[in-house]
């Protein structure tokens, strides 16, 4: 038998008998509208409170917009600091616990503003054209450091004669002459640089301390004298055309004297000066070629000296380095589909501290999450789980509170999709292999139900059993939804996701993939006459590469995809990093292998109803990609549909209506081409 999920209003037309508790509560398009989760936590001084950043959608403006809250660490108080119709980012405690220093944007500029706990009083300090970031605190609390973009004046090839007063002339050509001058989401760049910027804490000039043709920033450390600021940047020599080169500088804070601290090659960044002032930890990676290469927690004297790798061996990628005291550190690394804080100490001893944060991120289960530490060891950070995005948890001492409870008025009212972990063997070579598997809600075991795997972007980047919209609409819609951590996925260590080198996409991960929707056909889940594909960025390589492999899916929707490697890397802006990392060589001299991991080699075999959804402003898979799949498709008359979303980038989901948009027309894609529901009828 064959079970075909309908909406809840037809629900109550086909049974009007039933009670109202009998009919099913589903989680909806609107529903995402009402989602609220906890972001960037910051305990204060006394560590007896945390600020935090509440993030909502706003269905008026559709927007995910951010208000700031205060929450008692001991889970007694709870409570607004700025939530009115603004949004708000990177709340920061001043040194003595009296004032936090945010930001705010509008009108095309964001002020840096204080606001002060005691009166309950704000001062805006600036606005600025250019959007400043990694805002810190001096120790003294008397200045604010930050970065921010400044503008540089290129060469002039020509010199037109202006227009006369009045007169209507076409726009004046863009020149183009550097190698990085295009980004996702930001489109066509301004030439300008990134520089270290210091001002003062009750407001005054904004000073530059950083100078060149190079981009200085990423976390800022002050000394504990606050005489000196650290920071990463790479100023070597043809720094534009390097993917993996960093250093750690210091910088006066009164003479603007900069000091190279690191020259390992490979990346040396976020540095962080322990309390005591006597080390700094820092984050390193080599510049191997390699797709996939860990992260490590490096510490090294004041004077560059003496530098040691704290976590060789621990094989992850690392982050958001923070002191404990000035003997530990702590640190975030991805395990198996979940993200973890670490501490290790100055001697290299590791432990486990909190296990599984994240929720951070709502459309797609993507490991995420943010802490902060406080001076005593205690830590606050955000966990969600598999039915709630992320709240506020604190630990301490082995001892963990929740402290918020943000979605408990919508989502304890819905039924939901239940999620289950599975293993299983690749067909390929018999590679252990993590998925999870949503039932929709109503699942009756014995049944079988329409499948649909959905496969991750990155390809480094990982699922998890994490709350996601995107997956719960579609359980809520009736299907059993699967998706895994393939070969390529981090978090299992260097050797497996380097597995995919020179293999993105490939018959490789293809059969983790389909090994996964057997998985579910052998286990009793899933209906094998009723299988759908879908996935973005890399997800959607994948799922181009599949059709054209297999014509076992019913339908299949790849969104964000690369189509022609060749073409992709000349035109998108990860072209550096990606032909120096991802393959043997550049294109020209290795066109024969570009064209074996383009899904447009196979296109000649698709038979299966493919839709394509790409933003018409995306630069990282151009939507020039899409569009050669789809003129193939309609060549070759496959069923097929070209989705395109105006005045967007590769976040085709960032915003609420658009994550909708997107699970709309895929539901829809893949209804028109169920079998079971014509059976059903």
């Amino acid at each position: 038998m064959f079970r075909y999920f309908v909406s809840a209003a037809l629900l109550v037309g086909a049974a009007t008998s039933a009670n109202a508790s009998d009919e099913p509560r589903l989680f909806s398009a609107e529903d995402v509208f009402e989602l609220e989760w906890a972001d960037d936590p910051q305990i204060s001084p006394d560590g007896k409170q945390a600020v935090y950043l509440r993030r909502s959608n706003d269905i008026m403006i559709d927007r995910t917009v951010s208000h700031v809250w205060l929450v008692d660490m001991d889970g007694a108080g709870h409570e607004p600091l700025l939530a009115d119709s603004g949004s708000y980012r990177s709340p920061r405690w001043s040194p003595d616990g009296t004032r936090i220093a945010y930001m705010q944007s509008a009108s095309g500029r964001t002020g840096v503003y204080v606001h002060y706990l005691s009166s309950g009083r704000t001062a805006l300090l600036g606005t600025f054209e250019e959007s400043p970031s990694n805002l810190t605190w001096s120790p003294n609390g008397e200045m604010l450091a930050f970065s921010m973009a400044v503008a540089a004046e290129g060469e002039r090839l020509v010199s037109a004669p202006k227009p006369p007063e009045g007169a209507k002339w076409a726009k004046k050509p863009r020149v183009i002459d550097r190698a990085r001058y295009r980004t996702n989401g930001a489109g066509f760049v301004d030439l300008a640089y990134d520089h270290v910027f210091v001002m003062p804490a009750e407001g005054g000039t904004a000073r530059q301390l950083t100078a060149g043709d190079f981009n200085h920033g990423g976390s800022l450390s002050f000394t504990p004298d606050g005489k000196q600021i650290l920071f990463s940047a790479n100023r070597q020599e043809g720094w534009e055309l390097q993917s993996r080169e960093a250093d750690v500088f210091s910088v006066g804070v009164e003479t603007g004297e900069l000091r190279q601290l690191t020259t390992a090659p490979g990346v040396e960044a976020s540095p962080k000066v322990s309390p005591d002032g006597r080390l700094i930890a820092y984050l390193g990676t080599s510049n191997a070629r390699e797709p996939f290469l860990p992260t490590n927690v490096f510490a090294m004297d004041r004077s560059g000296r003496n530098v040691r790798n704290l976590t060789d061996g621990l094989d992850r990628r690392t982050g958001n380095l923070q002191w404990l005291s000035s003997r530990e550190i702590a640190y975030t690394f991805q395990n198996r589909g979940e993200n973890n804080i670490g501490v290790v100490t100055t001697s290299g001893n590791r432990r486990v501290a909190v296990e599984g944060i994240g929720g951070t991120t709502i459309g797609r289960p993507y490991v995420s999450g943010t802490y902060d530490a406080g001076e005593g060891g205690e830590l606050v950070y955000t966990k969600g789980g598999a039915t709630r995005p992320a709240d506020l948890f604190s630990y301490k001492s082995g001892r963990t509170r929740q402290l918020t409870s943000l979605n408990e008025d919508l989502l304890a009212h819905r039924d939901l999709g239940e999620l289950r972990s599975f293993t299983y063997s690749s067909s390929l070579d018999g590679l252990e292999i993590d998925g999870w598997i949503i039932t929709p809600p109503g699942y009756q075991e014995g049944e079988t139900y329409p499948l649909i795997i959905e496969i991750h972007g990155g390809p480094h980047l990982a699922y998890g059993p994490h709350f996601s919209a995107e997956l719960q609409r579609m359980a809520a819609a009736g299907y059993v939804v699967i998706y895994d951590n393939h070969r390529g996925s981090i978090g299992y260590g260097s050797e497996f996701a380097n597995l995919l080198k020179y293999k993105y996409s490939s018959p490789d991960d293809f059969a983790d993939h389909m090994s996964a929707v057997d998985w579910a056909i052998a286990n009793g889940f899933a209906d094998g006459e009723n299988l759908f594909i879908a996935g973005g960025s890399a997800g959607g390589i994948a799922a181009a590469y599949a059709v054209g492999l297999t014509n076992r899916f019913n339908a299949a929707v790849a969104a964000k995809p690369v189509i022609n490697w060749v073409s992709k890397v000349l035109t998108a802006d990860s072209y550096i990093g990606q032909i120096a990392n991802q393959f043997p060589g550049p294109p020209w001299e290795h066109l024969e292998h570009y064209w074996e991991r383009s899904p447009l080699s196979l296109v000649g075999n698709v038979e299966t109803p493919t839709m394509l959804i790409t933003g018409e402003n995306d630069y990282r898979t151009p939507i020039s990609e899409t569009e050669q799949f789809y003129q193939a498709l309609q060549l070759r008359e496959v069923p097929s549909v070209m989705v395109r979303i105006p005045d967007t980038n590769h976040g085709i989901a960032s915003r609420p209506s658009l994550l909708n948009a997107k699970t709309d027309y895929t539901l829809a894609w893949f209804e028109k081409y169920r079998t079971d529901k014509e059976q059903e009828e």
